[in-house]
């Protein structure tokens, strides 16, 4: 029997709920978007390509945690790292208004104790190696701020290696040496190597050489719908083999339809490939998406645990895609955190 929407609602309050990826600290930096704001849908026909998430929605949606990812625009490269810092610093900021709402966490302790608190937990990533200017130094100093994840690829070329589209994209090349480095150093400095926008090449390079649990932050699959942006069922495999997670996005054009049920066709595949430990939640909010109808915001959350139960997905698992999967990556990779190694 499927959950109802207060039972899903019941069901978020005990777990923890976790997004792997959205984009609203972007919005924070350039237009002063208040994250302790509560920000109204658009009419129902507008295009909602941004403005997904606030504080008061993740309450609304039973979120316990989320990443939020710091995005550049890598034209030039130069310069890419202090828009990361001004994102990280707008973020810092919100917490500093609002202790009592939100607390900065990079481990799995931290987003438990968060909760207890009755706290939103922030976990923060970083999408596209561009971020990191070709030197390796910047992995550190971006750890001890308290990222926890970086995005080796965005839509552009960079020093690591190359993206699935995008400018500078070529199928035939893999990670530079460089890249392997930075897989190296993201592993000393407790970072979460996160293979979203990588082309598949560099994707298998950067499997080979992970010894602690990658991540997809937020992608589509391809068992499912046909994209470029989407991985096939080795790469999903291959991932779990090392015990990663995969987020799925919850954006229209890379799931193949405006339906909920889609976000559930594309997680349940996640499981019919690589099993019950492997999906979880990669929403790609506020990062110019239209996402699917029933899910137009985080506030709307709980409608996806409603649609995957319907699915026959029983509550052992709900809560493991909701976001025990991702409490497991953050686990097995041990974080340094602002103040250092442990």
């Amino acid at each position: 029997m499927s959950l109802t929407l207060d039972e899903a609602r019941a069901l978020h309050a005990e777990v923890h709920v976790l997004d792997l990826h959205a984009d609203t600290a972007k919005l924070m930096d350039k237009l002063g978007y208040d994250l302790a704001a509560r920000h109204e849908r658009p009419m129902p026909k507008a295009v909602n390509v941004f403005g997904h998430v606030d504080l008061p929605r993740l309450r609304d949606g039973g979120v316990a945690g989320q990443f939020f990812s710091f995005w550049t625009t890598p034209y030039p490269e130069r310069g890419c790292a202090r828009s990361v810092t001004r994102q990280l610093d707008a973020l810092d900021d919100a917490m500093a208004k609002h202790p009592s709402e939100l607390a900065w966490t990079r481990t799995g302790a931290e987003v438990r104790a968060a909760k207890a608190a009755g706290k939103i937990a922030a976990l923060g990533g970083i999408e596209g190696g561009q971020a990191l200017e070709g030197d390796l130094e910047t992995i550190e100093a971006f750890s001890r701020r308290g990222v926890r994840y970086l995005g080796l690829l965005h839509f552009s070329k960079n020093a690591i290696g190359r993206p699935a589209k995008g400018r500078g994209a070529d199928a035939t090349e893999g990670l530079t040496g460089f890249g392997e480095d930075v897989i190296r150093e993201c592993e000393r400095c407790g970072v979460i190597v996160d293979l979203a926008h990588i082309n598949r090449k560099g994707y298998f390079d950067a499997l080979a050489l992970a010894t602690v649990p990658p991540m997809v932050s937020h992608t589509g699959v391809l068992g499912v719908h046909e994209h470029w942006r989407n991985i096939d069922d080795a790469q999903i495999r291959a991932l779990a083999d090392k015990g990663g997670c995969v987020g799925i996005i919850f954006a229209r054009k890379y799931l193949g339809s405006a339906s909920i049920d889609s976000v559930v066709d594309h997680l349940l595949h996640v499981i019919d490939v690589a099993g019950e430990d492997v999906p979880a939640l990669g929403s790609d909010f506020d990062g110019f998406v239209v996402p699917p109808e029933g899910l137009e915001d985080v506030a709307a959350m709980p409608n996806l645990t409603v649609a995957l139960s319907r699915r026959g997905v029983p509550p052992r698992v709900l809560e493991k895609i909701l976001g025990a999967n991702v409490l497991r990556v953050l686990d097995a990779v041990p974080a340094w955190g602002r103040l250092g190694p442990p």
